[in-house]
């Protein structure tokens, strides 16, 4: 068998030589491992442009912590074959929870992206004692399951946003009432036993859609989320943009009918009280139609029932322009449509949108549609959210000066995860 070539280094992040950079490093070389599989030390240093020497010590340290497995030696042609490593899917897991209007999923996820267990239970009660109570339920019911690994990274906690400037939730249409001025991160810390990350749905959902669906292959790309209300997750250069104050992408009070509905944050017609999995059930329930989940409306939807056709027609024709305006403010290389609602109605959604208006997503040599459906449903915020301690941990912080890319970054021993 001819000897393989290290994979290009394009792809993969670049570590830093300097020794006050060794955290970043580990980072990078983690997520170099995630990018590509098996690798041996040479690849490595290929990829990272790290010196041979910061890359064994590394890969030492790492065997010995458990984050990586030995596979043996490549099989070559010639020469001395080099030792190939990999994550070790049983080195760890990281959890992801959603927490949404009327349910939570759970998910847990091993060091190399595979998916281990998932669950999803009712939520009957917003309180956030109840909340509290039964996230720690699902999250120990889920880690029961046979053959886990027993470490346990940390917690990815989605909820619907906005969020303030210190991290506790808003009241609104899509947030969770009753958890207003509360530290969010603090409560379900010590609610699930472990370290949290807090991160609002939509981009959550973005990050999902990057490592387990449509994403996977694209850069920049744009995820209209369908949770409670309408969010919108950024994806730029294969990371989350979250904006100041993790707020950015909130479409939903996007006005778009003028002198419309009055939308809770006291505006009038707002995209969300138009286009949205609370708007469509709003629209049911003025037709008699209520307590329907995603199952019933996507069974009116094949029966043609004119209520939710209706709606598709008059939700595309307002989402058309946002999808124009997105386009043009971010240049994305799609956008993508996902969350709560039924494939079939985002898919009608879609066809109802179009045409699409003119902007610079018009090409002729595009590769990927301007827009489409994610292809990772109703899990895909919760496989996000447990993507963001792993994220945390492995995925280098990018800085302008790498040379000091640790210098204002927490240790481990300040509490920062283990790599």
């Amino acid at each position: 068998m001819p000897h393989r070539k290290p994979p290009a280094a394009h792809s993969a992040a670049l570590g830093a030589n300097p020794e006050r950079a060794r955290h970043h490093n580990r980072r990078v070389v983690l997520e170099t491992f995630r990018q590509h599989g098996r690798l041996g030390r040479s690849d490595i240093a290929h990829l990272t442009r790290l010196t041979a020497q910061t890359v064994s010590n590394i890969v030492a340290e790492l065997l010995d912590e458990g984050y990586l497995i030995e596979l043996g030696r490549r099989r070559t042609a010639r020469g001395q074959p080099p030792v190939e490593f990999a994550l070790n899917a049983d080195g760890g897991l990281t959890a992801g929870m959603e927490i949404a209007a009327d349910h939570i999923t759970t998910v847990l996820v091993d060091l190399t992206g595979e998916v281990r267990a998932q669950r999803v239970a009712p939520l009957p009660d917003l309180a956030v004692e109840a909340v509290q109570a039964l996230a720690a339920g699902e999250l120990a019911r889920a880690r029961a399951a046979q053959g886990l690994p027993e470490r346990l990274l940390g917690c990815g906690v989605v909820m619907p946003g906005p969020f303030d400037f210190e991290g506790t939730l808003t009241v609104g249409s899509t947030a969770l009432p009753g958890w207003t001025g509360h530290d969010v991160t603090a409560l379900m810390s010590a609610a699930l036993g472990t370290s949290v990350t807090i991160e609002n749905d939509a981009t959550a959902a973005a990050v999902g859609e990057h490592l387990y669906g449509i994403g996977r292959n694209l850069r920049h790309f744009c995820l209209v989320y369908f949770g409670l209300g309408l969010g919108l997750g950024l994806m730029f250069d294969g990371a989350p943009y979250r904006g100041a104050f993790g707020n950015a992408g909130e479409i939903g009070h996007i006005p778009v009918v003028p002198h419309g509905e009055t939308c809770i944050c006291g505006r009038q017609g707002c995209l969300e009280r138009y286009v949205s999995p609370s708007a469509l059930r709003d629209v049911l329930r003025r037709a008699g139609i209520d307590q329907i989940d995603a199952d019933g409306i996507a069974r009116l939807h094949a029966e043609g029932h004119p209520v939710v056709t209706g709606w598709i027609t008059q939700a595309g024709a307002l989402l058309a322009p946002v999808l124009g305006l997105l386009e043009n403010l971010f240049d994305p290389e799609t956008i993508v449509l996902g969350g709560a609602l039924p494939d079939s109605i985002i898919d009608a959604l879609i066809a109802a949108a179009g045409p699409l208006p003119l902007s610079v997503a018009r090409r002729g040599d595009r590769s990927v549609p301007r827009v489409q459906r994610g292809a990772t449903g109703q899990f895909t915020a919760a496989l996000g959210a447990a993507a963001l301690p792993l994220l945390d941990a492995t995925a280098p912080r990018l800085v302008r000066n790498p040379t000091t890319a640790d210098e204002n970054q927490p240790s481990a021993a300040d509490g920062a995860a283990p790599f």
